[in-house]
């Protein structure tokens, strides 16, 4: 299957979503220099922001790092429209492009995302018009490829690939963790891309960080075949490998990430058949972790009379289990439990516990998650 960008294209994207901050909240903007001036220097091309991240102090700390202190085709830019954040109406959603090229100070965006489309907000880049916006771009010069970021169920990203088969690349979550993870569904998701001749910039390599601080059964695995690398070294190296994938997106935070993150992969190398065997085995020792075995059915969420969003919470609560990631598992939490029900707001009716076909005690079960992540 053909591609349409470079086989020489630096596998490692910069992502600006997590970047370093000061004491009093603001972003460090001389550690990002230096991180950005290190990646250019190591290779490295493909920045990725977005119109919302940290409120616009993202796609500004860009130019202030890069656009402002680099020649132009020393970059690639890749910025975000987001049509459910931040905006009211067509007009509103596409000021944002316009936005961000100020904000950007890049003149023009080699990559340009229509952002985390879901089932329940892809009505609104239809009803904006935002398929037709960004295409116009495109045919003036101010975008040269374009895509969306994806968060939702392989047959609806069939069904808009389908339905818009002018993208020319799109954006994916993608880890060996999330591969067949129920909720996520990485892989069906990749083999739906794939098949509509899509290339990939990969989100999520490394799962929010959980990733990189696994259990340590699985970090033994990995120390035990090369002592040397990090964790987040063989997620990362994981993805890049992969038929199709642009760049793999990490969020770096901190000079010494962005340090270990080129330490790999200026001379990339995809993982060997041992380092393979080495992932899978890291896979099934997570499973075997005792963690809420629930499918994200949704079953037991309808007629819940406390809107409790159990399945989500589960999720939060196997982030905490499985990846030894507690404040991944709270953010999930507080994000379920938004204008929604807590754990410890069940009244033990058993609605869920009947509908449930897993048979999971999902009563007890809330209040666990009660319990260590309220």
């Amino acid at each position: 299957m053909a591609d349409w960008f470079g086989k020489d294209v630096f596998k490692l994207g910069f992502g600006l979503m997590r970047l370093p901050k000061n004491a009093d909240g603001s972003i460090d903007i001389p550690q990002v220099c230096q991180m950005a001036d290190e990646f250019i220097e190591a290779g490295g091309t493909y920045f990725d922001t977005a119109y919302v991240y940290d409120d616009g102090k993202s796609e500004e700390a860009f130019k202030l790092a890069v656009s402002d202190r680099h020649n132009r085709e020393e970059y690639t830019i890749c910025t975000k429209l987001n049509a459910w954040a931040q905006c009211h109406d067509e007009a509103s959603a596409k000021q944002q492009f316009y936005t961000s090229l100020e904000r950007t100070g890049a003149g023009y965006f080699d990559y340009y995302l229509l952002h985390a489309i879901q089932r329940n907000n892809a009505h609104l880049y239809d009803d904006y018009h935002i398929w037709e916006f960004v295409t116009e771009q495109k045919e003036k010069g101010l975008i040269k490829n374009w895509g969306f970021s994806f968060h939702a169920d392989p047959e609806f990203l069939d069904e808009l690939l389908t339905a818009h088969p002018e993208v020319d690349f799109i954006q994916l979550q993608i880890n060996y963790a999330d591969m067949e993870n129920e909720s996520v569904r990485s892989r069906a998701c990749y083999e739906v891309a794939r098949k509509h001749g899509k290339s990939i910039t990969v989100m999520e390599p490394v799962k929010g960080g959980a990733l990189a601080n696994p259990i340590p059964q699985v970090t033994e695995l990995f120390k035990k075949v090369n002592p040397e690398l990090s964790p987040a070294s063989w997620a990362i190296r994981y993805v890049a490998g992969m038929e199709g994938i642009i760049t793999v997106l990490s969020g770096m935070s901190n000079i010494e990430q962005m340090r270990d993150n080129l330490s790999y992969m200026r001379d990339f190398k995809p993982l060997s058949d041992v380092e393979q065997d080495t992932i899978k085995e890291a896979i099934n020792t997570m499973n075997a972790v005792d963690n809420i075995k629930c499918t994200s059915c949704h079953y037991c969420v309808e007629g819940c009379p406390q809107q409790i969003q159990i399945p989500k919470i589960f999720e939060a609560r196997n982030q905490q289990l499985i990846f030894n990631n507690t404040d991944g598992a709270k953010w999930k939490y507080k994000m379920a439990t938004k204008d929604k029900g807590l754990a410890s707001s069940c009244i033990q009716c058993g609605q869920c516990e009947g509908a449930c076909p897993q048979h999971i005690p999902i009563i007890s079960l809330l209040q666990d998650c009660a319990a260590n992540l309220e």
